[in-house]
């Protein structure tokens, strides 16, 4: 029997899905899958390696600052017990002594994780429950400030307002107010002013009139003066002084001086953020679960009602779900999607979807629940994890039912979840689409997903230490990758922050830029045999790609390396093996299914893209190399995209497993596999 594997993104499945050869992506799946990922069109492809960037000093969480597509203007924020610091490509962004910017931050080391945030170009809010709303405030590439959000208004009201009439004094009480507005729009609390000795308006005749006065405001450009009508008090006019004549005017009883709240008092602290139609939405205050707020339309910080309602007023919802359910994520989808310990609901308004104060409706669309890990946005569809945190979901919106629906994305590889948890993701559109989900046990899950070509397929990324966080931002051909990776050096725990190298492609790559070992450090100049600068890899075995060919592994000592012979470029890090293993062949004989039948393999082939050399066997510790010869005497041996016919070596068996591997720091893409199968019986 032979049979051709050639496409690798169902990824690695559960191992009791052996016996499943019916499913469809039975033939797109491995049997286990490790430090490779899937790409697109159907490869498997090996991760990249990781630069070292900074030594953290301690455990810390990644959190992406995007202002926007232009890399020079994005930043990952490196959160930390009790303080905060700012990264690029480069490293820590630092002053102009050259010391790390580092802000205070009101975080402990536990609650790290459960850090919910939202950005708006250069300001990030930062909820948590146990602490008051914060935000970050960038104000220059070196200048970033982090401070509690104060929901009361951002310019004080007038001091006091004083009321004149002019005309003959009766005895009906003018009752006036006074806001403040400054040059943003927000405004102030009213004061209030009352002219006892005033006549009614309806009483008023020609040449009555009646003056409003108050101190000036710092930072006010403008006034809003209200009058009390009917016990309402609505607006007059606007004055750009500091008084205002009342000819007379008809309140507006629309407009009314809105009335600031704060629901966040008395550690009532909002654990969920998001921006959705102009407003900042705050989710699960410590103190009442179920509810979430919006801010007043265009002025995030703003809390305010006016009477009657207003449609950019603020509002507030509580989720009844006849149980205590509560929220652990919010998201802006075109609707506004919430997530509940119990259920998946959206938040629509009656106007095109607008939700206002007289203009909301909430409707449950799925009932799995979610843990509080924030959602991600990939196309048309949002993931989030379902709740105890071992299963991935879609939310994709169904015409059929005119709601969202979605499946397990987790289902076909339970095996990677079960006891785990999922700490923190991210996903990186370029390249490839790609989710990177940190288990709890330091393990690096990485989900290739295209929704609208139903490829989804999950792999294992590790590394020697344990993964803590990831974060994305734009990069200039291709998204950035942040990881903060837990390793032990000299038998101390240490902490780095790495970044993940853009793919090598070897179609305009040079083989001495192929960059595949872990916090590693790169050297490019005149020809040398040392490499120093390695403190962070004291005392460990390091793999060494030296202009383009491998070097036998060193143990670094004194912070550095010699080579056998001189390099002028030369990679230097920790090693990682890429392993997989496809999916045993199964098929339905004139004879029975083959499951369980002993067999082995003849000549076989391998297809591979842009590779260097690679290795095979029937056991990860039982492999043999893929013959590669240099084109020169003396010269790295050149990637290539070629057919390879080799003998597996395998026992007669009924698992008939075989295994593919590259522990060289170089290249290596399988794009196929023809297996000559020899089933006995």
């Amino acid at each position: 029997m032979r049979v051709a594997y050639k496409n690798f993104t169902g990824g690695e499945v559960s191992p009791s899905l052996s016996a499943r050869y019916d499913l469809g992506k039975f033939v797109s799946s491995c049997r286990y899958i490790e430090n490779f990922i899937p790409e697109l069109h159907g490869p498997l492809r090996r991760r990249m390696g990781t630069y070292f960037l900074e030594d953290l000093e301690g455990p810390a969480v990644l959190l992406p600052f995007q202002f926007s597509s232009d890399p020079t203007q994005n930043y990952v924020i490196v959160v930390q017990a009790g303080k905060i610091r700012v990264a690029q490509r480069g490293g820590f962004v630092c002053d102009a002594e050259g010391n790390p910017v580092t802000v205070a931050a009101p975080y402990d080391e536990a609650e790290l994780y459960d850090i919910d945030y939202a950005q708006s170009g250069d300001l990030m809010y930062l909820a948590h429950t146990a602490h008051e709303l914060c935000k970050i405030s960038r104000y220059g590439h070196a200048d970033w400030r982090i401070e509690a959000v104060n929901f009361m208004p951002p310019l004080p009201a007038p001091e006091s307002v004083t009321v004149s009439f002019a005309g003959a004094a009766g005895g009906y009480e003018l009752r006036y107010k006074v806001v403040a507005v400054n040059e943003s729009g927000a405004i102030s609390d009213a004061t209030r002013g009352v002219q006892p000795r005033g006549k009614h308006p309806s009483d008023w005749v020609v040449g009555d009139y009646a003056t409003v006065s108050w101190p000036a405001v710092e930072d006010a450009v403008e006034y809003n003066i209200y009058r009390q009508h009917a016990g309402v008090y609505g607006l007059v006019g606007v004055a750009d002084t500091t008084s205002f004549r009342d000819d007379n005017y008809l309140p507006d009883a629309s407009d009314t001086p809105p009335e600031r709240q704060n629901p966040f008092v008395l550690g009532n602290n909002p654990s969920t953020v998001c921006f959705h139609q102009q407003r900042l939405i705050l989710g699960s205050p410590a103190l009442e679960p179920q509810k979430w707020y919006s801010s007043r339309t265009g002025n995030f910080e703003e809390f305010s009602k006016s009477k009657p309602l207003k449609d950019d007023d603020m509002l507030e919802f509580a989720i009844a779900s006849g149980r205590i359910d509560r929220i652990q994520w919010v998201t802006s989808f075109g609707d506004l999607l919430i997530g509940t310990s119990g259920s998946e609901y959206k938040a629509i308004g009656a106007d095109q979807g607008v939700v206002t104060p007289s203009s909301i409706n909430v409707r449950e669309q799925s009932y799995w629940g979610s843990i509080k890990i924030r959602p991600l946005i990939i196309g048309n569809s949002v993931l989030h994890v379902q709740r105890q945190g071992s299963r991935v979901r879609d939310l994709f919106y169904s015409l059929e039912r005119d709601g969202y629906a979605g499946s397990d994305l987790s289902v076909m590889a339970s095996h990677l979840f079960d006891d785990y948890m999922i700490r923190q993701w991210e996903y990186q559109q370029s390249p490839g689409s790609t989710v990177w989900a940190v288990r709890s046990d330091g393990v690096m899950l990485a989900l290739v997903y295209m929704k609208e070509h139903d490829i989804w397929g999950w792999t294992r990324v590790t590394t020697e230490g344990s993964y803590l966080s990831v974060a994305c931002t734009a990069g200039y051909k291709q998204d950035d990758l942040y990881v903060v990776v837990e390793r032990e050096v000299q038998g101390e725990k240490r902490w780095f922050l790495e970044m993940f190298q853009p793919r090598w492609n070897y179609l305009h790559d040079d083989i001495k830029d192929a960059f595949y070992v872990d916090a590693g450090l790169s050297y490019a100049g005149k020809p040398t045999d040392v490499v120093s600068g390695l403190e962070h890899l004291e005392g460990k075995t390091v793999s060494i790609l030296a202009d383009g060919s491998p070097e036998s592994d060193q143990v670094v000592r004194g912070g550095r390396i010699t080579l056998a012979d001189k390099a002028s470029v030369i990679h230097v890090g920790l090693p990682y093996c890429s392993l997989m293993c496809p999916q045993t062949p199964e098929a339905d004989a004139q004879n029975g299914a083959t499951l369980g039948k002993t067999r082995t393999y003849g000549k076989s082939l391998i297809g591979v893209i842009g590779s260097v050399t690679g290795q095979y066997g029937p056991a990860p510790d039982r492999l043999y190399d893929i013959p590669a010869v240099p084109a020169l005497y003396d010269a790295a041996v050149q990637p290539e995209s070629r057919f390879v016919e080799f003998m597996p070596n395998c026992d007669f068996s009924p698992e008939g497993r075989i295994w593919f591997a590259q522990n060289k720091p170089l290249p290596f893409t399988i794009s196929s596999l023809v297996l000559d199968v020899n089933i006995q019986g």
